[in-house]
């Protein structure tokens, strides 16, 4: 997401997302810098095995993760949030999802939390490629938007104050399209929940 996420990261500064009409959204930067939040626990009593972190942000899940005992690596493509993964105990390298990733087709559990669902703008291609990280048996855990929202695909910049990134594309994936999606990643959808008004799919090949 380039240097103003890596600072807003580092030193807590507001973050807002531009869309291309001009609307300023804020970006949940302080969130991903805490401790746990509602809705966290749904998903890590959800992992099991070996567990692969996509978008790992400075480590909140990760290091959760690992503190409970569980193999995790944490991937980001961010220096400063893999920085601060590591300063937070958690194992974290920095890689692109759709680079080389360690240990690819061996991780029992992918996450895909916090809206890295959006990820390079494309769900189904994210999602067939995670799914070539797990084992054949292994599950994706991915948070969706509820019901209320709409899939979407956006170009969006990052800004703080005047300072404004340049585009990167995006996407939302709706929690009612999550199932067609899946399925033309040849995945389908083994569970479903809301846990603190935010919404998840678990997907297994199928």
């Amino acid at each position: 997401m380039g240097p103003l996420y890596g600072s807003a990261l580092r030193r807590g500064d507001p973050l807002e997302a531009v869309y291309p009409d001009g609307r300023r959204m804020p970006v949940p930067v302080d969130s991903w810098r805490g401790p746990l939040v509602p809705g966290d626990r749904s998903i890590l009593d959800r992992c099991v095995g070996p567990t692969l972190d996509v978008g790992c942000g400075p480590g909140r899940i990760t290091a959760a993760l690992q503190d409970h005992g569980l193999s995790v690596l944490g991937i980001d493509t961010d220096d400063t949030a893999v920085r601060l993964a590591r300063d937070a105990g958690a194992l974290a390298v920095h890689c692109d999802v759709f680079g080389h990733v360690p240990c690819a087709g061996r991780w029992s559990t992918v996450l895909l939390v916090d809206g890295n669902i959006g990820i390079g703008g494309a769900p189904l291609v994210l999602l067939r490629r995670v799914a070539a990280l797990s084992t054949p048996e292994g599950r994706l855990l991915v948070e969706v938007e509820g019901p209320s929202k709409r899939s979407s695909l956006v170009e969006l910049r990052l800004a703080t104050g005047a300072r404004v990134s340049a585009p990167f594309r995006w996407a939302r994936l709706a929690v009612h399209d999550a199932g067609a999606v899946a399925a033309l990643a040849g995945l389908r959808v083994e569970q479903l929940w809301e846990e603190a008004d935010r919404w998840f799919v678990a997907l297994r090949a199928g």
